[in-house]
């Protein structure tokens, strides 16, 4: 499983928020061009973040983008699923009737095992977790 590379680009975005001061806003393209991520790009995943209540965003001379919350309460997880949506390693692990052997499927607990301690360990870590590594 490999995350986009939107939901890179919107961690690199997350990560920068989340090391400017509280109430702190960042211009788009301060943000684009520090994390290195195409404009283009940021727009649409700026308008994601801010559409799952991860991020504020205000217009005019005092606007930019802010976080909606603390960092120590914003998960990886939520920023990758915001864009990606749910994770998933392999497509029984959402669908158990997606596998043509069923129940006998000797993989499918291995693929949810793996994917329950992937998303608990993204959801377990934090962007102030992250900045202070």
């Amino acid at each position: 499983m490999q995350i986009t590379r939107q939901a890179d680009y919107a961690l690199r975005a997350m990560l920068y928020l989340s090391e400017l001061e509280p109430n702190q806003r960042a211009a788009t393209s301060q943000i684009a061009e520090n994390k290195n991520i195409p404009p283009s790009f940021l727009a649409k995943i700026i308008s994601q973040l801010s559409i799952a209540g991860l991020i504020h965003t205000s217009r005019g001379a005092r606007g930019g983008v802010s976080l909606a919350r603390p960092a120590a309460e914003i998960s990886v997880l939520e920023v990758v699923e915001a864009i990606d949506g749910p994770l998933s390693l392999n497509e029984c692990t959402l669908n158990k009737g997606a596998c043509p052997f069923g129940s006998k499927c000797p993989m499918r607990p291995v693929w949810c095992d793996a994917q329950e301690e992937l998303v608990h360990r993204l959801s377990q870590t934090t962007f102030a977790q992250v900045i202070n590594l």
